[in-house]
């Protein structure tokens, strides 16, 4: 029978994806489960199963092509089928058809050409506009100084804010959270793509070059070049808007591991038979940040529009090392769980991050990240905020030191902590006393009992 292959909802908050590549050509038989083609989203890049058996018969949209989530991509068939049906149903370009919405909004006088540069010149420089204007625009995030009124005198009214809603632009989520964060209207927002990206908001608010005598051509430089794309594309944009938007503070300390490390080599021992693998350090450090985040909330936040959210759930990232990139898979309601349970929820959502087969709501909610760097024998070092946290882990090697105890010099297990954090968020000493809370947990873990 045939089946159309449709691009789907991978998350809740998946509204569409780009078609990285085909993993099967026209003509190729396909069996139920079989991995058909590799889709973006904004947080990640998955593969998408078949759910029929047969041939691939019609690829409906190339690489390259973004389409919103349940649009039609793809006929799989029997070899003889007449498909002709769902080809005539497919809309041309991948595109679903749009629907004609049932009542026109009314339309609302013109922008001016450079309204997205400078705020709307007013008479008197009063901003007038009804109580249901203002209403829509702070829900739907609108600066009203760039939106033209069609009311009496100049006044905005409702149909003027959907109006102007109505003439941005295609953006991706974290474009339209970098615009907020800079104050550069959307509208204006020049893009070679489809949507506009956050790296268009950056170069549209960056002052313009001074202009210089031209240069000589580079000379030709050897080696491939890979093209910044996919997953890749999606932790670079991350990473920059990361350390570009946040006030960035890292913290360092060197902490007395040796009680974690007797107590790890404990409950490996104990767990390993049951669990059929050994516990890891970041099992039991997870359970250390999720005591900490309840008992200094503060940490435990993020920054939104308007304000700074009070998170509810204690949820942990963890930072994984896969074959296609960095992910951070998130172990949710880390508070409510043993260690038994820590351990086998986060080796599964780790192993299916690295296999490519994390969904999307998996990758995303944390209320903090643990990045562990030690078995690549680094100390110290300064880990960027998985945006939108307010801050992350880094945790470094354990290795033995000389020590001072009890006036004796020993050979004690010593490990680094990074903690970067957002200043706007929290200051340095409320950040420094939650540091000082996991120190204390890691020098003696059985506290994690009381």
């Amino acid at each position: 029978m045939a089946t159309k292959v449709i691009l789907p909802k991978l998350g809740q908050t998946m509204e569409e994806g780009t078609i990285v590549e085909w993993l099967k050509r026209e003509g190729d038989a396909v069996e139920r489960g079989e991995i058909l083609f590799q889709v973006e989203s904004d947080k990640a890049v998955l593969e998408v199963e078949s759910r029929g058996k047969g041939v691939l018969r019609k690829i409906l949209v190339d690489k390259g092509v973004k389409v919103p989530v349940l649009t039609p991509v793809g006929i799989v068939a029997g070899p003889d089928e007449d498909i002709s049906g769902l080809l005539a149903e497919a809309p041309a370009g991948g595109a679903p058809a749009a629907a004609a919405p049932a009542t026109a909004p009314p339309a609302a006088a013109e922008l001016p050409e450079a309204a997205w540069l400078t705020p709307i010149e007013r008479p008197g420089g009063r901003l007038f506009a009804s109580p249901r204007a203002r209403k829509v625009a702070s829900e739907k995030g609108v600066d009203l100084a760039y939106v033209q009124g069609s009311g009496p005198e100049g006044r905005i009214i409702e149909k003027d804010v959907l109006a102007f809603l109505e003439a941005q632009p295609l953006a991706t989520p974290l474009a339209r959270r970098v615009a907020a964060d800079m104050g550069v209207p959307l509208a204006g927002v020049p893009s070679a793509g489809a949507r506009v990206t956050a790296a268009d908001v950056r170069a549209a608010a960056a002052p313009a070059p001074a202009v210089a005598a031209p240069m000589a051509p580079l000379p030709p430089v050897e080696g491939a070049l890979t093209p910044l794309s996919g997953l890749r594309a999606i932790i670079a944009e991350r990473m920059a808007t990361s350390a570009h938007t946040t006030a960035a503070v890292t913290l360092e300390s060197l902490v007395d591991a040796t009680e974690l490390v007797a107590l790890r080599e404990k409950v490996k021992a104990a767990l390993q038979d049951e669990l059929g693998f050994a516990v890891s350090y970041n099992d039991i450090l997870g359970m250390i940040v999720a005591r900490c985040l309840i008992e200094f909330p503060y940490m435990n936040v993020r920054l939104e529009e308007g304000g700074i959210r009070q998170r509810t759930e204690v949820n942990i990232g963890v930072a994984v090392d896969s074959p296609r990139g960095l992910l951070v898979p998130v172990v949710r309601n880390v508070d409510k769980m043993g260690l038994k349970e820590l351990a086998r929820t986060a080796r599964d959502l780790v192993q299916r991050a690295r296999d490519g087969k994390a969904q999307i709501d998996e990758l995303s909610g944390g209320s903090l990240t643990i990045t562990n760097l030690g078995m690549f024998g680094v100390d110290a070092f300064t880990p960027i905020i998985n945006l939108p946290e307010c801050a992350i882990l880094g945790v470094g090697r354990i290795k033995p030191e000389p020590a001072v105890v009890g006036g004796q010099i020993v050979v004690r297990q010593k490990m680094w902590l990074s903690l970067t954090f957002d200043h706007r968020l929290v200051d340095g000493a409320p950040a420094a006393r939650f540091l000082q809370g996991i120190m204390r947990y890691i020098e003696d873990p059985y506290l994690l009992l009381t």
